[in-house]
């Protein structure tokens, strides 16, 4: 029952509703007391040839009106009680969507999609039917038990009443064995099922590498495996859920046995007449639901436990990238210092970068080439803060980017990944994502800064083409100048180009440069590429080999030195000539 303790914060924020729908509750229980005490009144008068048609139909009208009266009592007592448990479902996933927007790439690194959808899914109905199911059958288990044995006991026998609860104890026994065993097995059962759904998640976005590669069936056979763990983690869930109902089918039928066997012979010696055995009969027919209720209680109660345990250990992870107490809320500009003297991933022992200094004045473009793997995106990426630098330090104008809350450090950097994603939305949503008060001509301005208005003026609906999930209508060139126009409308202080023109052809590339030369002068520009052309009107670049850079300077004078960029650049121009059919 600690999940309730556990859920408390949430119940005092409605108390009202949880008070009055309980209030509710016990009332409807108390008015269900009236009717076996009219039915024993009828059956002594029956019995006794006293009971007139005027009597009868006076009890019946009763009768009826105190089953209108519990309908339209349970309808509000529902309306109160389930209406706040949604409420609390609401509550939650805004709690872990909050949540996943506040942390850092690490943690996405940790935790798979799957298990974070189980969280916001499976584990989240499962608390939720803890508040709503579970106090329900609480309240109503214990009050109305209360009040019927209390009932039985003092208007018709204590003796007797005492005899049918006799089998009463094997209920809490089992059900407290039960429901230790239910939560260790509903945990495992909720685990299989992030497994299969990461799986799910993972091969629907991959399903072109998957058809590419011809291993349909090798991951048809991974699905099918671990949908059978799924069925046998939930089949060891289901086998205690059925011991559930036949063991309180026991307790009912020895609790009938016991009490219909006494209360003859109670009958036979005078001590009961008829009316009050058919009133205990009646009581004991509504002591049913409570000890029913008392059995799916521990089973809604260690469900919505084990549920609640994760979705509190994922909400207790901090993110490692945080605001500082008194972070400057404003947004930064001027030249960018940077000052690492090494930065290693939480996942990884070798550093990945060393010794990189460098000052970049504010209005410059900064280029950065070198091998895959030498460092380009991790430059870039501790300017945004996805990561924090311990050995080292950056600043924008005078201060460190640490200063700054991470929302106005957002906002002086757009930024154009290397993972061009695309919502499933219309194009000039997707343009307009970071910058929603934008007007459409300022999107259609910003698409033609970006080469691609051409491009979209061809779809039949224009800029409210929906481009489907992660852009899979569009070619990559296509997404990747959208998310350069994304990144142009926020017309920011800095923006950062991640390998962001490795899928347009050189013609574009080059007009696609020329308008960022003429729109976003005195504004600071860094480009990370593999293509040495976008960089070579850069007022410096740095040459990165394994972390480190190699070398540094213009293009002019790089060009003027024998060493990697020099190289680099005679070899991508001897390709350019290739292509273009220059040397056979």
């Amino acid at each position: 029952m600690r999940v309730f303790l556990d859920l408390m914060w949430f119940f005092r924020e409605r108390k009202g509703h949880y008070l009055g729908g309980i209030l509710l509750l016990m009332l409807v229980s108390l008015l269900g007391l009236i009717p076996p005490q009219i039915v024993g009144a009828m059956v002594n008068r029956i019995r006794h040839h006293q009971l007139t048609a005027q009597e009868f139909t006076h009890w019946i009208f009763y009768i009826a009106a105190i089953a209108l009266a519990m309908y339209i009592l349970r309808y509000f007592w529902r309306i109160l009680l389930f209406g706040s448990a949604i409420k609390l479902s609401t509550e939650l996933r805004f709690q872990l969507y909050r949540h996943f927007t506040q942390m850092s790439p690490s943690f996405y690194h940790k935790h798979r999609i799957g298990d974070l959808m189980a969280h916001a899914t499976n584990d989240i109905q499962a608390v939720e039917s803890t508040a709503m199911d579970g106090i329900l059958t609480l309240v109503d288990s214990i009050t109305t038990g209360i009040l019927v044995i209390a009932t039985m006991a003092i208007t018709i026998s204590w003796k007797l009443t005492l005899i049918a609860l006799l089998p009463m104890p094997i209920i809490a026994i089992t059900t407290q064995l039960y429901g230790k065993i239910l939560h260790r097995r509903f945990t495992l059962a909720q685990a299989a099922f992030s497994d299969i759904n990461d799986k799910v998640q993972e091969n629907i976005s991959g399903m072109r590498v998957i058809k590419a590669f011809g291993q349909e069936n090798s991951e048809k056979q991974a699905f099918a495996d671990l949908s059978k763990d799924v069925i046998r983690k939930n089949l060891a869930v289901a086998k205690i859920d059925a011991l559930f109902d036949p063991t309180i089918g026991i307790v009912v039928t020895l609790s009938y046995f016991l009490s219909f066997a006494a209360g003859a012979w109670f009958v036979l010696h005078h001590q009961l007449n008829l009316g009050q055995l058919t009133a205990f009969s009646i009581y004991l027919g509504q002591l049913i639901w409570p000890m029913l209720a008392f059995g799916w209680l521990f089973n809604i109660v260690e469900r919505g436990h084990a549920s609640y345990d994760r979705i509190r250990k994922l909400l207790a992870i901090k993110s490692d990238i945080a605001d500082k107490p008194d972070a400057i809320n404003s947004v930064p500009s001027g030249s960018i210092h940077y000052t690492v003297h090494s930065f290693t991933y939480p996942e990884s022992s070798m550093p990945s970068l060393q010794q990189i200094y460098f000052h970049l004045h504010r209005g410059k473009t900064l280029g950065i080439v070198g091998r895959t793997g030498s460092g380009k995106s991790t430059i870039l990426r501790l300017l945004l803060r996805e990561f924090d630098v311990e050995n080292g330090d950056i600043q924008i104008g005078e201060q460190s980017i640490y200063h700054y809350t991470l929302d106005a450090l957002r906002q002086a950097v757009a930024y154009v990944p290397q993972d061009h994603f695309l919502f499933s939305a219309t194009i000039a949503e997707n343009i307009a994502f970071a910058a929603p008060d934008k007007s459409f001509a300022e999107i259609q301005e910003a698409a033609q800064m970006a080469q691609i208005h051409d491009d979209i003026q061809q779809f039949p609906n224009g800029y409210n083409t929906i481009v489907g999930e992660r852009g899979v209508t569009l070619s990559g060139g296509q997404k990747q100048r959208i998310s350069i126009a994304r990144a142009l409308l926020m017309d920011a202080e800095i923006l950062i180009l991640d390998d962001a023109l490795s899928a347009v052809d050189a013609r574009t590339e080059h007009r696609i440069l020329e308008s960022l030369r003429k729109n976003r002068s005195g504004k600071t520009t860094l480009i990370a590429t593999h293509r040495l052309s976008a960089v070579e009107h850069a007022d410096l670049i740095l040459v990165l080999e394994d972390g480190k850079i190699a070398e540094y300077g213009t293009h002019a004078s790089l060009c003027s030195e024998n060493g990697i960029y020099r190289a680099m650049w005679d070899r991508q121009q001897l390709e350019s000539l290739v292509e273009e059919g220059g040397i056979a």
